[in-house]
């Protein structure tokens, strides 16, 4: 693994860092506590060419590999606060645009990526259900094949994306004795009949980010609406959580060193006891303690993207990076607020908005409990 950057990639990371403190604070507390999406800055992304950093130049991208998309990912997480609105790209690009490149047809891919890379289309991706989170392939809601197409019935949850989701990767079983082998996934335009968004879901932390239920209700489908091979649902999801877990945490690794300055800055002018409190030595102990996370989270990092970019099965280096730096983030945001004291508690300041944005990254994408049993089982330590 090399561990020097490219001129180019140097150059990519500093726009993105530019970019993304210069268009993407704006009203970024208004919108954080109202609970407001901004299609604006959506749309900013893309033109920036967020959206399809890791997409092919003939549909609309820049064709990146794992790495360098995630250097860009850590430099927009850095410069950005809104880690919301940085959640729902995320939502889209590894768990929508990269199962279409992967699976999809010719004409998928020239119908659906250039749209969700120019930033006109947002795409969502509809798994988890009210009574399947962890048991992600036990799914009730279904296929039936009718005709030349299918009707799809069911409910999703905890739907990031949906209520300004132009697209939907649904998935559905045709075949609930097959287990995750009937499990297959959809493509569904918003307008489709028989699909509905349900009520808003408020997060704790976020919440910029939207999120909602999803209705099928006798909702029909053509064919060619299906991504990949009936049944292949599976191999679908698991493809779009290799992708996760390998980078979606790159803007939490980039929050994390913004963070770690903001810190640093404040306990350098903070005073007590007539010194500035950096000066106590268990104050700059946890300093030192932020550092170590941040620098293993970033290793952690960019080793599972490396190894997602030379084509290798990087499950159990995916596991790791997602498990680490959930943790890690979640303890430095803890330390944050300590370090800030009475401050560190208001919500006038960022610290208790960092926290609760990053419990979220304990959740999404696989929980502790789960990346600790895919771990194991990639040593030979558990069979389910």
């Amino acid at each position: 693994m090399d561990f020097g950057w490219s001129e180019d990639q140097v150059r990519l990371r500093e726009g993105v860092m530019h970019f993304a403190r210069e268009e993407l604070d704006r009203d970024f507390l208004t919108r954080a506590r109202a609970g407001t999406f901004s299609r604006d800055l959506w749309r900013k992304c893309a033109a920036f060419g967020i959206q399809g950093l890791p997409i092919p130049e003939e549909y609309g991208g820049s064709n990146q590999d794992a790495v360098t998309t995630s250097l860009a990912m850590e430099a927009l997480g850095c410069g950005c606060r809104d880690q919301g609105l940085l959640f729902s790209l995320h939502a889209q690009m590894w768990s929508v645009e990269m199962p279409i490149l992967k699976f999809g047809t010719e004409d998928q891919k020239r119908r659906y990526l250039p749209r969700l890379c120019d930033g006109s289309w947002i795409g969502a991706h509809g798994m988890s259900e009210p009574d399947s989170g962890s048991d992600a392939f036990g799914l009730h809601a279904r296929a039936d094949r009718r005709g030349s197409g299918y009707v799809l019935n069911g409910s999703k949850t905890f739907v990031t994306n949906a209520p300004e989701a132009d697209l939907v990767l649904a998935f559905a079983t045709v075949d609930r004795t097959k287990g995750m082998w009937g499990v297959t996934a959809f493509l569904i335009d918003r307008g489709t009949t028989g699909l509905s968004v349900g009520k808003t879901i408020e997060k704790m932390g976020l919440t910029t980010s939207p999120m909602a239920e999803l209705f099928l209700d006798d909702c029909a489908v053509p064919a060619e609406s299906m991504l990949g091979r009936e049944g292949q649902g599976a191999a679908i999801f698991n493809h779009s959580m290799a992708w996760e877990r390998s980078c979606i945490l790159g803007s939490t690794v980039g929050a994390m060193e913004r963070q770690l300055d903001n810190c640093v800055a404040y306990v350098k002018t903070r005073h007590q006891f007539g010194k500035p409190i950096g000066s106590f030595q268990l104050v700059a102990g946890k300093i030192a303690e932020m550092k170590v996370r941040l620098e293993t989270a970033r290793l952690l990092l960019y080793r599972a993207a490396w190894a997602h970019s030379r084509g290798d099965s990087n499950a159990l280096e995916g596991a790791i990076a997602k498990l680490y730096i959930s943790e890690a983030s979640v303890q430095s945001a803890l330390d944050a607020i300590q370090l800030h004291g009475g401050y560190g508690y208001m919500k006038e300041f960022d610290s208790e908005r960092e926290l609760r944005d990053a419990i979220g990254g304990r959740l999404y994408s696989g929980t502790p409990e789960i990346l600790k049993l895919i771990i194991a089982r990639n040593l030979g330590l558990a069979s389910q």
